[in-house]
């Protein structure tokens, strides 16, 4: 008896030694504690960043927190980096953050308030700091896109900066994307050589939650399809040689796994171009949960096949292994 206990005292011991060394190399899903949904993921200062929408009901979404980590694996909360007492056009449902480092400043872009038609104030706002924790401050005043365009709803903002350095804003709830030229200063829009301001280049499925980024001369767009509260939500792409497409959708790269979690969706990705690294960040609800709120952070990693096609991630609870920045 003495011995059966003694080694299971040792089983214990090692046990808790596998679990202290997961912790410490192993990011495990989610990545931060708390309802979280819609990130937007981003490196500043060899820091990994993650910008999300605090997941609750709508009234209660009156504030925006940000997560920064050195490894991808030990997270630190800055809370309230930004709330409708700095944004007085904001009443509710502060919506899926984008940030942007631009001049020395910081820019986050949110949706507002859920406007259902171009009568009701709210849309697409901009805030600006001097670093990516904030406090960050309302930019214009008002918001930057206020209205519905081409059908699409102004919220799920993602600013792209392309190869010549020109940014654009990509968005749209309802099943329309459209994508706009920002000016120099964030402060509105250039038209384009035809003199429209919002040209569309919503793609088959497309939903919401639009992503985009440039690898080995491709523009690969990325979006979220299904319903958010439902377990069906995904992320499928599409790959183009320009901004405006167009487009042809690919296929779906992240779902539920019915073993793991359902309604994975409306991601972003971490790029670590010289290591050759690409994660994708995104949210998922818990299979415990049926609230529709109840969404979390999740990391994994995306890779892609020989001829460029990004493969299909396999949604894990343990996550990625620890990474620096450089």
């Amino acid at each position: 008896m003495k011995y059966l206990f003694s080694s299971l005292l040792l089983l214990s011991g090692l046990a808790s030694l596998a679990q202290d060394t997961k912790t410490i190399n192993q990011s495990g899903n989610p990545i931060f504690q708390g309802w979280y949904a819609d990130p937007d993921a981003a490196i500043f200062n060899n820091k990994y960043w993650v910008y999300p929408t605090y997941s609750a009901r709508y009234k209660e979404q009156v504030f925006l927190d940000a997560f920064s980590s050195d490894d991808l694996v030990k997270w630190k909360k800055h809370p309230h980096i930004l709330d409708t007492a700095a944004v007085k056009w904001a009443n509710k449902a502060m919506w899926a953050p984008a940030i942007v480092q631009k001049d020395k400043k910081y820019y986050l872009f949110f949706g507002a308030n859920d406007i259902q038609s171009d009568k009701e104030i709210g849309g697409i706002g901009v805030a600006v700091a001097d670093k990516p924790e904030g406090p960050y401050k309302d930019h214009l005043g008002k918001p930057l896109v206020d209205k519905f365009h081409n059908g699409a709803q102004p919220i799920d903002q993602f600013v792209f900066k392309d190869k010549d350095g020109q940014y654009y804003l990509i968005y749209g709830g309802w099943k329309h994307c459209n994508i706009a030229k920002l000016n120099k200063d964030f402060t509105g829009f250039l038209p384009f050589e035809d003199g429209t301001t919002f040209k569309e280049i919503t793609p088959d499925n497309y939903v919401e939650g639009p992503y985009m980024f440039i690898r080995n001369g491709k523009y690969y767009f990325m979006w979220s399809e299904g319903g958010w509260t439902g377990p069906d939500y995904s992320v499928a792409y599409a790959v183009g040689d320009s901004p405006f497409g167009p487009f042809k959708r690919i296929g779906k790269i992240l779902k539920q796994d019915a073993a793991i979690a359902t309604g994975a969706g409306h991601h972003s990705v971490i790029i670590n171009e010289k290591k050759g690294q690409y994660y994708i960040v995104y949210h998922r609800r818990p299979l415990s949960e049926t609230d529709g709120n109840h969404r979390v952070t999740c990391i994994d990693e995306m890779k892609f096949d020989a001829d460029g096609n990004i493969l299909p991630v396999k949604i894990t609870n343990e996550g990625v292994k620890a990474q620096k920045v450089k």
